[in-house]
């Protein structure tokens, strides 16, 4: 694809069509004195060597040090316009690696793939499995699980915006790999398909019902009969730029690939926004959602020391009083 058409079809970092100023403001415009996150132990390391990687990525990865072996590892996807190491950190997931104990994957997008170094989550050559970046990501699983004799059975993956639809399509392409996922301000899987345009998409969803949604996942590893990744997704309510309509149809999609029905059985609030919990027919929670009240963009966090606590305060990282890392870490059990 051209770099001007890349840049057209693939910048959710970019303002949506007929946007606000009001609806594009972040905490970086607002917030003039954030608390610094606690200092990382350990350097970000390049990896080279992963594979043949078809999607030539770059990975990086961030190891505590003294790490002990059987450990969980967290994939870490930036949005558009970010690098690794900016959202690793921003973000909150490697104070928390810190914290917990913990290894960390962070791929990197190059702008010879896309001109705004979104992960080309709308492009069917990046998003099938054992094709593309889809598939580069997977091999710096497997070379992260070697190299620090993680627990396989422990791999979870996260993502911003264009991070976050391919965080989608890692969940579905790659099911057997991951315990779970979270999906911060992005897209059901196969979206930009459904919808007939990633921009389509991004404003308006993919007008499809709970079983075609699930359908979708399901056709991504035909004949695969294990369990399928836990969700959690954060959104906000006033963003722009792809929007909210998007997490409603990644709930109708993975309640549905976890044949759960589409009511929620818990219904409550953290730090004041809504959070809908949704079990599977076994009784163990499949999906949870939390709708971020009048965030724009971006990635919640909570800047600050407290237990609770992670994340800077930047652009598309956005100050609510609540960190998304630190909810995903608590409800994967990262913090035991």
């Amino acid at each position: 694809m051209a770099l001007a058409a890349a840049a057209l079809l693939a910048a959710p970092f970019l303002p949506a069509p007929g946007a606000t100023a009001a609806e594009t403001t972040t905490a970086a415009d607002t917030t003039t004195a954030a608390a610094a996150p606690r200092a990382a132990t350990a350097p970000l390391q390049e990896v080279t060597g992963f594979g043949s990687n078809p999607g030539q990525l770059k990975m990086f990865r961030y190891v505590p040090d003294g790490l002990a072996r059987g450990r969980p590892v967290v994939v870490v996807l930036h949005g558009c316009t970010q690098n690794a190491a900016g959202y690793g950190t921003g973000s909150g997931w490697t104070e928390l690696a810190d914290r917990w104990g913990f290894s960390l994957v962070l791929p990197q997008q190059r702008t010879a793939n896309n001109i705004s170094s979104c992960f080309n989550w709308f492009q069917l050559g990046d998003t099938a499995r054992g094709r593309g970046e889809a598939a580069s990501v997977a091999q710096m699983v497997d070379r992260q699980l070697a190299d620090v004799a993680g627990k396989s059975t422990r791999v979870y993956v996260t993502g911003l915006s264009a991070g976050g639809g391919m965080t989608a399509v890692m969940m579905a392409a790659y099911p057997e790999k991951f315990a779970a996922g979270g999906v911060v301000a992005g897209l059901p899987y196969g979206c930009a398909q459904a919808a007939g345009s990633p921009w389509v998409c991004m404003s308006a969803g993919g007008g499809q019902s709970p079983r075609q949604w699930g359908d979708r996942v399901r056709a991504a590893r035909p004949g695969y009969t294990g369990p399928w990744p836990r969700l959690t997704v954060f959104h906000g309510t006033a963003d722009a730029k792809v929007r909210p309509v998007n997490m409603t149809g990644l709930t109708d999609q993975w309640t549905d690939v976890h044949g759960a029905d589409q009511a929620p059985d818990v219904s409550d609030t953290v730090a004041g926004h809504p959070r809908r919990l949704f079990h599977g027919p076994g009784g163990d929670p499949v999906v949870e959602t939390y709708g971020i009240t009048g965030m724009a963009h971006g990635q919640p966090v909570d800047p600050g020391t407290g237990d609770g606590q992670c994340g800077t305060a930047g652009a598309n990282l956005l100050d609510v009083g609540l960190c998304a890392a630190y909810r995903m870490g608590l409800g994967w059990g990262l913090a035991g």
